[in-house]
Formats: C-alpha cells, structure tokens, sequence
C-alpha cells in the first residue's frame, strides 16, 4: 500500500546535518539533526573544512533515528547548502570537505581577469564563495591534498555517491561551481582555462529526480533496508525549498532559513546589467532561479533570542511583539543588499536617550526582526525592478516565516500577500518527498492547504521603512 511508504531526505545546512523522514504526500514524519564540526585551517586568512568521513557517519546515525519502524522506505535524496564541496581520490575516497562559508581562493581573485565575462557565463559575480576558488586556494596553499584530487562533488551529490556508488553532478549544484555554463546547461571549458582547472576534474552531469540506481547493500544493512530502496538525484537547499511551495514560472519565492534566498521563477536565462544578482539553473527543466539574497538573517534572530530570551521559545517573543510594536527601537544588523557594492561590519541598534521606561527586551527583537524584512523587501524590489513581478502574491517558505511577525511585516512592506503551504517550515523535506514521487513516476496529491497574510496599513509601514533605511545610512557610513 502506498500509505505505508516514506521517503528518507538528508539535508546538509550551513550549521547542522538534518535527516528528515516524509510521506508521499508530503508529510514529515521526523526530523534528526546534529551540529556540523567545522575545523580552521591556519593556513589561509578566512578558510574552514570538515572531515566527509565524520559528516557521512553522523548522516548514517540520524538517519537510523528517523527511519519510519511502520512505513517502508521506498527512496531516499539528498540536498545540501550550495558552494560547499567534498575533494575525491582517483578511488573514490574523499580527501576534505570544503563548506559554503570557508574563502580559501580570496587571495587569488585576481587570476579572473573579466570578471564580467565570468558574470555573462555563470549568472553570479565570481568571488571566494564559489566552488572553483576554493579549488584554487587548495591548489595554491595545499599541494598535499591537490596532488590526490581527481574529481569533486556538491556536498549533497556526495552524500548521494555514498549511498548509491554513483558520481554525478546535478545542475543547481553545478550552477555554483563558476565553471559550468548556466545558460547552456553544461560544465564551460572556458570557464576552466580562467582558473587553470582540468576539465577532467568535472563528474558527469544528471538532472535532479534521476534515479542513479539502488542502495550500496552496505549501506542498506547499515540501515536495515531493503536492497531495493532507490538513490534519487537531489538538488541544492534552495532549490529544493522552492519546490516545496510549489511555484510556477513568474512566482517569487522567500525562503528564509539561517540566510534569506529571494527569488523569482524565470522560463529564459535573466542577467541583471549592474550584476547584482544570481541566476542559477532550477531543479525543474527548462526553468532558472533569479536570485538575490538577504544574508544571515535566521542567524542574526538566532543569535538575539539566545541574548535576550535564553529560556523562552519563540512563542514568548511572539506574544511579547503582539504586545507592543517597540518602533522607537532601529536596527541594522549586517543583513545583505543587492545593490550594496560593500557589506556592513558595523551594525547595531538606535533608539532615542535617555533610555525609556518602555524600551524592553522586545523592542530588540522586534527592530531585529524589522532589519530582516526590510532587508527581504529591499531585495524584492531589486528582482521586481529587474524582472518584474506581476502576481498579488508571494510564497513563502522555511524555519524563519515561523515568525508571525515577519510574515506580516513582509506582507505590509511589499503590498503583496504572503503565501504558505503546509509544513512551509520543513521545506527542504517536502521538496524531497515531491522529487522522490517524480522519480518514482508517482502521481501523489499532496496536502492542498495553505496559509495567506494580507498587507495592512501600508502607509505606516512604508514611513517605517524609511526609517530603517536611514539606520542601514548611518551604520554604512561607520564601516
């Protein structure tokens, strides 16, 4: 029966290692998760790695946690955060694991000499944070490990090449390599001379919801599964919390996580002339992802509630803003605009003196959580100006739009409504479980519920707007 399958999706962040468990339809049935151990190398100015072998053991101990005892699985994917990277041996064997966040190639910038013809091919502005500098930097500083390396993968084609034994590279992953041809849909051998990269360093490319064919029978008795259970061809985090929302060509999409993708469905290959956004290809053919992103939002929340309500959960910070709408209180706390050459290192909060009998641990929280939108909106304005945006509505997805609060300011500033599906805050999971019925040609009907927050007294939002970009002024004029 059909009711009795599931689907395992693992699910590798920025922060943390999740497996998740999912119905067909949809349904998240559990979710395991552990903190992703990053080590520093001394070597380079700003540089992380981590050890493959100690994240694939921590994907195989949450997976046993997650695995349904009264369903069957049926398939399993992955999905991972993008830039990040695993480096592999002529046998197959991984040789280090390099993260979104490590800039080993920043000193070595300067070897692109058109940077605008970078931009042309990939739909990104080239930096460390892309796959091939990060190639460079182990290649210039780390000879040891570049002499063994014969190929690599996305962290989550890796997890994939673990579980099933097959090496490929699949397309929104490749998008944020710097070496693959965005339009064309394919690896660039002129991307390749500009950073003195072998083309033989390039795996196979496969669409997302390919089978890449049955469970390794070790893994399998690892996990006590069934030897039947396919290996499904994911995608990258962003692509695959998109696809949960279930979107159509011209629909923008907010995914906000630890950081706040925006973007918008596009059916051609969309650059913007000031080269401020990404374009990258989507999970689903012949369609692209026109991205800007709002930076480290979720974490900058994160990390205030972990100050100001240590013991509390969110539901508390919820009730508290409910209470009071703080608006004496300004913020601008590093989040990332588009159209900023320069990101802030300065950042903070405004509020008039004496200090007031009403300024609270809310007021805080709330012009933190005022940043992230306005932040969001900005950004959405960029896309819209560039591509333009013609629905009343705008999806949102991801662990943050838990937030009420933002969900509303979101709504209020842009003069669109919000729209969530269920389970919108397990994304990544329901993406999965859609790619897995699509692999397996299954035609499941999903949960149809959805969740609308309509603009509200948008005057007064606009003129608080304002005031939140005159904060962000006076904190960039500090840096």
């Amino acid at each position: 029966m059909a009711n009795d399958h599931a689907y395992i999706i693992v699910d590798i962040g920025t922060g943390n290692v999740r497996v998740a468990a999912a119905t067909q339809k949809g349904e998240v049935l559990g979710v395991a998760r552990e903190d992703i151990v990053y080590v520093n190398d001394e070597l380079y100015p700003d540089a992380l790695y981590f050890d493959p072998q100690q994240l694939w053991q921590q994907v195989l101990r949450l997976a046993a946690q997650v695995i349904p005892k009264e369903k069957i699985v049926k398939a399993i994917t992955a999905t991972s955060q993008r830039e990040g990277i695993v480096l592999l041996s002529a046998s197959g064997q991984p040789l280090i694991g390099l993260p979104n966040i490590d800039h080993r190639g920043r000193e070595w910038e300067h070897i692109m000499a058109d940077k605008s013809r970078v931009y042309q091919l990939t739909g990104r502005y080239p930096t460390s944070l892309f796959s091939a500098m990060k190639l460079v930097g182990i290649r210039e500083r780390r000879p040891d490990v570049w002499a063994q390396t014969a190929s690599f993968l996305s962290i989550s084609n890796w997890i994939e090449y673990q579980l099933g034994g097959v090496s490929r590279y699949e397309h929104s992953q490749a998008s944020e390599t710097l070496l693959y041809d965005v339009a064309r849909q394919q690896w660039s051998p002129e991307l390749c001379q500009v950073f003195g990269l072998s083309e033989s360093l390039l795996p196979p490319i496969a669409a997302s919801a390919s089978i890449l064919g049955n469970i390794l029978p070790e893994v399998a008795d690892a996990l006590q599964l069934d030897k039947t259970v396919q290996i499904v061809v994911g995608g990258g985090d962003t692509q695959l919390a998109i696809k949960s929302t279930r979107p159509a060509v011209d629909d923008m999409v907010i995914v906000s996580g630890t950081t706040t993708p925006i973007v918008k469905l596009t059916g051609t290959y969309t650059l913007d002339e000031d080269e401020r956004t990404w374009t990258s290809r989507d999970i689903e053919n012949g369609r692209f992802v026109f991205e800007a992103n709002a930076g480290v939002t979720g974490l900058n929340y994160q990390r205030l509630k972990e100050i100001f309500y240590p013991n509390e959960g969110y539901d508390v910070i919820e009730q508290e803003l409910a209470a009071n709408t703080h608006t004496f209180c300004m913020a601008s706390l590093g989040s990332l605009l588009a159209d900023e050459e320069v990101s802030l290192t300065r950042g903070g909060f405004i509020f008039p003196t004496p200090v007031s009998h009403l300024l609270t641990r809310g007021s805080f929280v709330w012009a933190t959580i005022l940043d992230i939108a306005c932040s969001i909106v900005r950004n959405y304005r960029i896309l819209a100006e560039v591509a333009g945006h013609e629905p009343d509505y705008i999806w949102g997805c991801g662990g943050g739009l838990q937030s009420r609060v933002l969900r509303q300011l979101i709504a209020n500033l842009t003069g669109k409504k919000v729209q969530m599906r269920h389970e919108f805050q397990q994304s990544s999971a329901v993406g999965g479980a859609l790619l897995c019925n699509e692999a397996l040609q299954l035609d499941v009907e999903m949960e149809g519920r959805t969740e609308t927050v309509y603009p509200q007294d948008e005057a007064h939002y606009a003129t608080l707007y304002a005031e939140w970009e005159k904060t962000r002024n006076h904190f960039r004029n500090m840096n």
